[in-house]
């Protein structure tokens, strides 16, 4: 029995430190690209607000990932390593290019697939509830940032007072820029690290046959092994992550990069805790790099000035390959008779 559950256990920490490099970018590019933090710090800081958001706000996304799309009871060992396999193959392939990708979206696609193979789908919850929010989430963080940029930071910049060099270079705005990437960091915890702890924790409920009052106590066991690895993966992987999301900062300054961190990490954190939807923070983070840039620069200059536009074609392909994938594996195994259904 030991062996079979650590296997989807070793699977989830692997996913966990891809997760961890493709988190860094959105979280700490604005620290980096302002040369506030060295780029030493940036793991340990990022792995440990990441491990404290999902203690104390990741529980709600957890369970949506671990029981609200497929049924608990599906969440065998063969079923759930191949859920966070496939998950952890398109996180690699984008950190391998080094483009943050929605781990968000590659998860909930990864369980839609064998859902949809056993017929077993929540087309409630999905419908009704998640696909709504990523498609409205983004929007809301491009409106926000953009009616900032035009109506209360470009009449500010047109005084000069953002061009200050005074304002710029005091410690209270880098410890702000800081404690905005911290903020952002914790936000992912309470979304993100449940991607590799729901299905993890459904499993270990299934196989232990523990009672459902102790659910939680499961979910934060899991939490204490998974989330750790968020800081693994920023070391290994989040360098060149940050370097390419960073270049943003050459365009927008630090208090342009407060702004965006602050918007989309607090809609992220709304997700987590109100309703506990898997959203992915890079979308809602180019979003608001995009609202304020339309309101500084205009529609055309954003696309050619800064790097976001090439992120969509991944955006697109790593999904599509987590569901291609997990459902071609759900298949075979289920062909092989190793679902222990």
């Amino acid at each position: 029995m030991l062996i079979p559950f650590l296997i989807p256990f070793v699977i989830a920490m692997f996913l966990a430190i891809n997760m961890g490099g493709s988190g860094t970018g959105p979280a700490f590019s604005a620290a980096y690209g302002a040369n506030v933090l060295k780029k030493s710090l940036i793991p340990g800081l990022f792995g440990l607000a990441v491990f404290l958001g999902a203690i104390i706000g990741g529980k709600e996304t957890a369970k949506t990932v671990g029981k609200c799309l497929l049924a608990p009871e599906m969440m065998t060992y063969t079923v759930v390593s191949i859920i966070l396999f496939s998950v952890a193959m398109s996180l690699l392939l984008a950190n391998i290019f080094g483009i943050p990708q929605s781990t968000s979206q590659s998860t909930v696609l990864a369980i839609v697939a064998p859902a949809i193979y056993f017929n077993s789908l929540n087309t409630h919850k999905l419908f009704y509830e998640i696909l709504p929010t990523w498609l409205i989430m983004p929007i809301v963080s491009f409106l926000i940032t953009f009616f900032i940029g035009k109506y209360i930071y470009k009449p500010i910049r047109k005084r000069g007072y953002t061009m200050s060099k005074k304002i710029n270079d005091s410690y209270i705005l880098k410890g702000l820029i800081v404690a905005m990437s911290l903020y952002v960091a914790f936000s992912i915890g309470t979304n993100n690290v449940a991607n590799a702890v729901g299905p993890i924790a459904s499993l270990s409920f299934n196989i232990l046959d523990i009672n459902e009052a102790y659910y939680v106590h499961i979910l934060i066991l899991a939490t204490l092994i998974i989330a750790p690895c968020f800081g693994i993966g920023s070391s290994l992987f989040g360098h060149k992550i940050v370097k390419n999301t960073g270049k943003e900062i050459v365009l927008f300054g630090k208090i342009e990069a407060v702004i965006i961190a602050f918007v989309s990490a607090s809609l992220l954190l709304t997700a987590s805790l109100i309703k506990g939807i898997p959203t992915s923070l890079v979308q809602l983070n180019v979003a608001a790099i995009i609202g304020i840039g339309v309101a500084k620069l205009g529609f055309k200059n954003i696309f050619k000035k800064t790097e976001v536009n090439k992120f969509f074609i991944m955006w697109v392909t790593a999904p599509i390959l987590a569901f291609g994938l997990s459902f071609l594996l759900i298949y075979l195994a289920d062909i092989c008779d190793i679902l222990d259904l």
